[in-house]
């Protein structure tokens, strides 16, 4: 059995239809990339899954149709990540990882000491170590992102949906999280979907990668199996044409280098 199985999945916004009968699986252990161009609907498909968005279709998790929960029953299986936290206030780092506790606790019933100890290693474990008593809002973009990680792996849900996590972070933070993520899908029965902004990150970092079109998956991709002719005419209708090349690092890691190729002359175009 799939940890996570969506059918026919349809979502939008008033009238206007961005997912039509999207159907994904995923299994325990993994972390898939979700890959679409500007629109495409990553963003929806996130939040329809996590409840967020009303839609038709069901997205069952480990057996339970995530529509029959209720919010906090949703809240402690399903952990989302969204692009901008929303947190405007002057709340220190480590509040705002303790938020991720409320699910599991009662009305005015503070964090335990444990909870506040698990809050201190997530954040040791994306890299934020000793700050703690920080005021968030004084934080970079992408140390805010970390924060919002950090709260969500605390939390313990088993389920991670992260909308393009890695968008305010520099390369060497960008990798670590992705690795990060990897170790977290691999304890335990967990798995994480993952909209990214950077296909080179995503088939170097994920296990599969779903490629989002036309308001359904048009391609499923394993970067350690699939050949490079179908990737690259897979990923060439999202961002015009590319190239993909099998390269090893100094260290011996094999990775795959993605190159922008010229895009053919239009119309009227000089030759």
């Amino acid at each position: 059995m799939n940890f996570l199985t969506v059918e026919g999945l349809g979502a939008g916004y008033g009238s206007r239809a961005v997912l039509r009968g999207v159907d994904l699986s995923l299994e325990a252990g993994s972390l898939v990339g979700l890959l679409g161009a500007n629109g495409s609907g990553k963003t929806t498909l996130l939040k329809a899954i996590c409840g967020i968005l009303p839609h038709t279709g069901r997205c069952v998790l480990e057996g339970t149709p995530l529509e029959s929960l209720r919010p906090r029953e949703l809240a402690l299986r399903c952990g989302y990540i969204p692009q901008r936290s929303g947190i405007d206030i002057d709340i220190s780092v480590l509040d705002v990882v303790l938020m991720g506790f409320n699910p599991r606790l009662g009305l005015l019933q503070r964090p335990t000491a444990g909870m506040r100890a698990a809050g201190a290693d997530a954040l040791a474990r994306v890299g934020l170590a000793g700050r703690e008593e920080e005021n968030y809002r004084q934080l970079s973009e992408g140390q805010r992102q970390l924060c919002i990680l950090a709260r969500t792996l605390a939390a313990g849900a088993g389920l991670l949906l992260l909308d393009e996590p890695e968008s305010a972070l520099d390369l060497r933070h960008r990798t670590r999280m992705l690795a990060l993520l990897r170790r977290w899908v691999q304890t335990g029965r967990r798995g994480a979907l993952a909209a990214l902004h950077d296909p080179g990150l995503a088939l170097n970092g994920c296990d599969r990668l779903l490629v989002l079109a036309d308001g359904r998956v048009q391609a499923v991709l394993d970067p350690a199996a699939d050949s490079l002719d179908r990737m690259e005419a897979a990923l060439s209708a999202l961002y015009g044409p590319v190239s993909l090349q099998r390269c090893r690092s100094r260290g011996g890691t094999e990775q795959i280098v993605l190159l922008k190729e010229p895009e053919p002359p239009g119309p009227g175009e000089g030759r």
